[in-house]
């Protein structure tokens, strides 16, 4: 059991701290808003290139600069976190995800979209790793698996709710209207910030015995969960990407605006049912689990044809990327030292990212060069590399 594994090994005693209080609950409300900015936008990007006279493949790769502009900035994101204000952080990140949203809407060419992606990677680099070291730091030790967990759910719902919103947004309004609707998400997450008391101000500490450390852009310990977050993501960034333009090339019947919102009330039960058992169950039971419902949910999608099978994809993608995206990163948590709980976030981050920047790329390439039959099973082939990686790290991830 990895906390209890934990707490063992720092002697740490349950605790009777409370678990959430006005801060955390603005924290949780702040992190859907940062997520709800971008994923509402992900899934229209690549339609919105497309109709301003963008190629498939130029399309994909507009999709995954953001993503590749947050993986090269997140390791200076997670020193940061370690070293300043989490508020200013925060505000900062806030304020480039408004100005990507505002971008978007009156943007009027392919280049100045990629630009704007840059501008929107390095926002949502900075909130994503701030905004849940912020929180981490205000959990209590004994029940960071538990309060990670809500992090987690947040943040699924964020990824879920934000999409079928923009699409929905994009269908009865159009593309601007939508970009405006993400900007509003950033605009509220700059005021709520404005009222939590804790600031997040890093910890005084000495200076390290070995130098050296200050140069590291990932923990170590962590690279093996960054991996199998990856491997986990990239079908679902891929789905996010493409499903509506794979389910308008397949002339399918089916309600594919509300898939993110099926997943999302899925996902939000899932978490409500297992937010006890975070702290309790060893990781590869989670592991074994969220393999199994990837696998469901990406026969879902290949076979689909009506909406019942477009809701047993939606639930195997809820039960396994949206479980295990909190099962990873309060993994990451607990196996990292304190003093580097920022360079932990960030480097489960880096897992993260390297999916969304993968999974629009694979699309893009999958999309345009393979039978429809072929895309999910093709797909299908991260989930043996899933238990490649966990085969190779397993001591270090049984704790």
């Amino acid at each position: 059991m990895v906390a209890s594994a934990y707490r063992k090994k720092l002697k740490l005693v349950p605790t009777t701290k409370k678990l959430f209080n006005k801060d955390t609950l603005l924290i949780l409300l702040g992190s859907f808003c940062y997520m709800s900015s971008t994923m509402l936008i992900n899934p229209l990007i690549v339609g919105f290139a497309h109709s301003i006279g963008a190629s498939a493949m130029l399309a994909g790769s507009i999709a995954a600069i953001m993503n590749l502009t947050s993986l090269v900035f997140r390791p200076f994101a997670g020193q940061l976190t370690d070293r300043v204000s989490k508020f200013r952080l925060a505000l900062s990140g806030g304020c480039l995800l408004l100005i990507a949203g505002l971008g978007y809407a009156f943007a009027a060419n392919v280049w100045l979209i990629a630009l704007i992606r840059i501008v929107h990677g390095l926002g949502f680099a900075l909130c994503s790793v701030c905004m849940s070291t912020w929180l981490s730091g205000l959990l209590p030790r004994d029940r960071i698996g538990t309060g990670m967990g809500f992090f987690g759910m947040m943040n699924a719902l964020g990824m879920a709710v934000a999409p079928a919103l923009g699409i929905w947004m994009y269908q009865t309004f159009s593309y601007r209207w939508a970009f405006l609707c993400a900007a509003a998400f950033s605009a509220i997450l700059v005021v709520v910030i404005q009222f939590i008391a804790d600031h997040g101000q890093p910890k005084r500490r000495s200076a390290p015995a070995n130098p050296e450390k200050k140069l590291r852009l990932v923990q170590p310990q962590v690279v093996p969960v960054a991996l199998i977050v990856m491997l986990l993501s990239i079908p679902y960034f891929t789905t996010q990407s493409y499903l509506v333009e794979y389910v308008a090339a397949r002339h399918l019947h089916v309600a594919v605006g509300s898939f993110f919102l099926i997943y999302a009330l899925i996902l939000l039960g899932l978490r409500v049912a297992l937010k006890d058992y975070f702290d309790r169950l060893p990781f590869r039971l989670f592991l074994l689990a969220g393999v199994i419902s990837s696998l469901v949910g990406m026969l879902g999608l290949t076979l689909m044809t009506n909406n019942w099978w477009l809701l047993l994809a939606a639930a195997g993608l809820a039960g396994g990327y949206g479980v295990m995206y909190s099962v990873c990163q309060a993994t990451a948590l607990i196996v990292a030292p304190l003093n580097e709980q920022g360079l932990a976030n960030s480097t489960f981050y880096i897992g993260m990212d390297l999916g969304m920047v993968l999974g629009p790329l694979i699309g893009g390439l999958l999309y345009g060069s393979v039978p429809f039959q072929w895309f999910y099973p093709l797909l299908m082939l991260t989930l043996p590399l899933v238990a490649l990686v966990y085969w190779r790290f397993h001591r270090e991830l049984a704790r």
